[in-house]
């Protein structure tokens, strides 16, 4: 058995230009997809090398080598999910051209039962397909666990991104600053808001905050409640909080609440309350 599985894997590894070249000659043309037949040359060339390092990790469970299936499994993962996530190439692109490359791989092992008739034995045959099957599901799972790892960074940092520029503190002399919020204002956003801006604040050395709302349209009730907690952590902090361009219906949704704003400064205007407050010496 040893011997006839090894034979197989010398044929495969032999083949392999052959393979590879079969995978890609199926091809199609998709518009800005790496697996595009008119991709150009560095796609195909890195599809190439990976769909050779494919056929390497599925030859080599034919073997019976798991320590080195392993390896290239966990190697071949990180390479693919690695590269499809950097082209943007979405999952089921992944798993349909993986899927065709396991269909062109079984093609060459089908090639070596003809060539080798009097040699392989009909075990033989079912123990190679249920192992090119198995390889294949657990190499598509590496993949998948590997790709889905990647994607939630890419997306955890996209989001922090955005959660800074949509509480962007902006300093405008040596101790005061701004705090421009536009949009609306949901609840999670607004712990986002509650969170970051004391930090920020207390980091670029801001001892009056100027709160401007003229560009937020719609806040509920929770909302407003923790943007009033904001403004009190910011005065435990020693921050002034002034906030401006607060709209009517935020007022009344304010006083609904029974959120006391007396010891706030309130401004109609971003350009009166800069107007009113006097300027720190730099």
């Amino acid at each position: 058995m040893e011997q006839i599985n090894q034979a197989l894997f010398d044929f495969l590894k032999g083949h392999s230009d052959q393979i590879t070249d079969d995978w890609l000659a199926l091809r199609e043309k998709k518009f800005g997809s790496i697996y595009s037949a008119d991709a150009g040359i560095h796609a195909e060339n890195t599809l190439r090398e990976q769909n050779r390092m494919t056929n390497r990790t599925l030859a080599t469970s034919l073997i019976g080598d798991k320590e080195a299936f392993e390896s290239l499994k966990n190697e071949w993962a990180e390479l693919v999910a690695g590269s499809r996530v950097r082209t943007g190439t979405p999952i089921h692109e992944v798993l349909e051209a993986v899927g065709s490359a396991r269909l062109v791989f079984w093609t060459y092992v089908e090639r070596f039962v003809r060539e080798h008739d009097d040699e392989v034995k009909r075990s033989d045959l079912l123990r190679w397909s249920e192992d090119v099957n198995r390889s294949h599901d657990d190499i598509v799972y590496a993949f998948s666990k590997e790709y889905n790892e990647l994607m939630q960074s890419r997306l955890l940092a996209q989001q922090s991104l955005i959660d800074e520029l949509g509480s962007p503190v902006i300093k405008i002399d040596c101790e005061r600053g701004i705090l421009p919020l536009v949009g609306d204002i949901d609840t999670s956003r607004a712990q986002v808001i509650k969170q970051s801006v004391p930090q920020r604040c207390s980091e670029e050395g801001i001892v009056e905050l100027f709160i401007d709302l003229s560009g937020v349209s719609i806040i509920d009730t929770m909302v407003a409640h923790q943007l009033y907690e904001l403004t009190q952590i910011l005065s435990l902090l020693g921050i002034k909080a002034t906030v401006t361009g607060i709209r009517p219906e935020i007022a009344q949704t304010s006083i609904h609440l029974g959120l006391n704003f007396s010891g706030l400064d309130t401004y109609n205007s971003l350009q009166q309350a800069l107007h009113s407050s006097p300027v720190p010496w730099a």
